[in-house]
């Protein structure tokens, strides 16, 4: 007799997988450096490369869970994943590298997009705020877990550039596995209402109607500022951390990312009760602090201001991944729903690339600490009143 496994445990499980396999690489761009003799331009590329395949497909795919259902298009997100992670760990060139690092970032928006559809979709239990704090706390645990994995393996085992990614291909298997056998209730394949076709593939973000324009405006600003200050604390984190630990290596660069992911995530579970409008608006300003902190540290140069700043992130990324993906549940109708959570991830992918980006090329005219001290400011000036609005909003209060 065939067994039924149940859906929304598995489909968490899998979400989890997915999207550590994404983050398994980064403590080991110095190892790659050295082993391959890479420029600082050629490890950027790396970081890029991903990227463009993350918003690839945002951009072609995001609405493909609306048409085929999200099952479909997560097991061909896992199975991409798998294959892009499986040709990274074998790459013998930078070429054969960026080619898996593309469809890993193309695997992981399919992912991420459709497990959060799914999730939606097998829990018709009307608790939307569960749901938004279970699927932002998932994508924070899985980022957080694939760079402490990957310092470990590349700090103490064997041929790094191999074996860090075992763990990964193994549980995409049984990810993949698991899916397949899952039950899912008759309603949720009714949502697949149509065929793909060409239109569906046509590089265009969602956008909600004329009376909840603003709202979801503001909810986007939400993982624009989070992943834009988590993206500037994991830059940062290794070389302050360099002057205040006598280790080196990557398990310190993989942990002071993961702890600051993890963080978020022990964040979203103490905050799971707390009002939506309250979460954005505590979330922005911890987004504020943070950077006021990062600011600060360049001239003071102290742990206890660093900690806060880290502190302060991990709270702000939180927070705001936990308040925007509830605003965009509530905002959307299910056959949009994962379009708008395409655009939601745009907006976030945007915010780590653009700050990042600017910060990069001031640095090189003016030096480290004008373009931190610069980005920070640009960031206090423009989350402090987005804050107020979001809080503001009459959307934004219970429905």
């Amino acid at each position: 007799m065939k067994e039924n496994w149940s859906a929304f445990p598995w489909v968490c499980f899998a979400m989890c997988v997915g999207v550590m396999g994404t983050a398994l690489i980064s403590p080991l761009y110095p190892l790659y450096q050295q082993a391959w003799q890479l420029r600082t331009s050629d490890v950027s590329l790396i970081y890029v490369v991903y990227m463009v395949g993350a918003l690839f497909g945002l951009l072609f795919m995001g609405r493909l869970s609306d048409t085929l259902g999200f099952r479909k298009v997560m097991l061909a997100g896992l199975l991409l994943g798998w294959g892009g992670t499986l040709l990274t760990m074998l790459a013998w060139d930078l070429s054969t590298l960026n080619m898996g690092r593309f469809a890993v970032g193309l695997s992981s928006s399919l992912i991420v997009t459709s497990a959060t559809v799914g999730l939606v979709q097998i829990s018709r239990d009307g608790a939307s705020q569960r749901i938004s704090m279970i699927t932002s706390f998932l994508l924070a645990f899985g980022f957080g877990l694939g760079p402490i994995t990957g310092g470990i393996t590349g700090q103490w085992l064997p041929n790094p550039l191999m074996v860090t990614y075992v763990p990964s291909l193994l549980l995409g298997v049984l990810a993949v596995y698991a899916l397949m056998r899952v039950q899912l209730k008759p309603h949720t394949d009714e949502l697949a209402t149509a065929s793909p076709s060409w239109r569906t593939f046509m590089p265009r973000l969602a956008w909600t109607g004329r009376s909840d324009s603003l709202a979801f405006t503001l909810t986007c600003a939400c993982p624009f500022f989070a992943f834009g200050v988590f993206g500037i604390y994991a830059s940062m984190a290794p070389l302050f951390l360099e002057k205040m630990l006598p280790w080196h290596g990557p398990v310190v660069s993989g942990t002071s990312i993961g702890v600051i992911l993890l963080a978020s995530a022990m964040m979203q579970l103490a905050c799971a009760r707390m009002s939506l409008r309250w979460c954005g608006f505590l979330g922005l300003l911890a987004v504020v602090l943070s950077n006021a902190m990062l600011v600060l540290n360049f001239k003071l140069g102290s742990p206890i201001v660093f900690i806060v700043g880290v502190c302060a992130a991990a709270a702000g990324h939180g927070m705001c991944l936990l308040a925007g993906i509830s605003m965009v549940n509530r905002i959307a109708t299910p056959t949009e729903r994962s379009g708008l959570i395409s655009t939601y991830l745009v907006c976030g992918y945007v915010g780590s690339i653009a700050p990042l980006i600017a910060a990069g090329w001031i640095a090189d005219h003016h030096g480290l600490p004008a373009a931190i001290t610069l980005l920070g400011l640009c960031v206090i000036v423009i989350a402090s009143p987005l804050a107020i609005w979001f809080f503001r909003h009459p959307r934004m209060r219970l429905a």
